[in-house]
């Protein structure tokens, strides 16, 4: 089981980094490729980049360094509410119903590794 945790969150990780880099960084580019991004300020797009980016390093360098390990699955609860909250105020009432899978899938995966470090 800690194999696979871990695995899940090195994959969650990679992904969250990527996409909280690019929407900080290049933040026009992001606009351009999300159809979400196109309604909100650069602001909350780079504030949206930077909690992606914090809660990769969360899911990774607690249980890696054994430094305060418990932030792992909050790390991992807080990626669970930013899908949530995608989910639930940007693509169901806008109806973009082709991100939901994505979104749902990184949410069901961040919860599963919320559950696990719990344990």
């Amino acid at each position: 089981m800690n194999i696979v945790l871990w695995i899940i969150q090195g994959l969650l990780a990679a992904m969250y980094l990527l996409a909280g880099i690019m929407k900080v960084l290049f933040t026009r580019k992001a606009k351009e490729q999300m159809a979400w991004a196109k309604r909100h300020p650069d602001n909350f797009i780079r504030f949206v980049g930077t909690m992606e980016f914090f809660g990769a390093i969360g899911l990774i360098l607690p249980m890696l360094t054994g430094i305060l390990p418990w932030l792992t699955p909050v790390a991992a609860i807080g990626l669970v509410l930013v899908q949530a909250l995608a989910i639930f105020t940007e693509h169901l009432p806008n109806k973009e119903y082709n991100a939901l899978p994505m979104n749902i899938g990184l949410l069901l995966l961040a919860a599963f590794v919320a559950y696990g470090r719990f344990l």
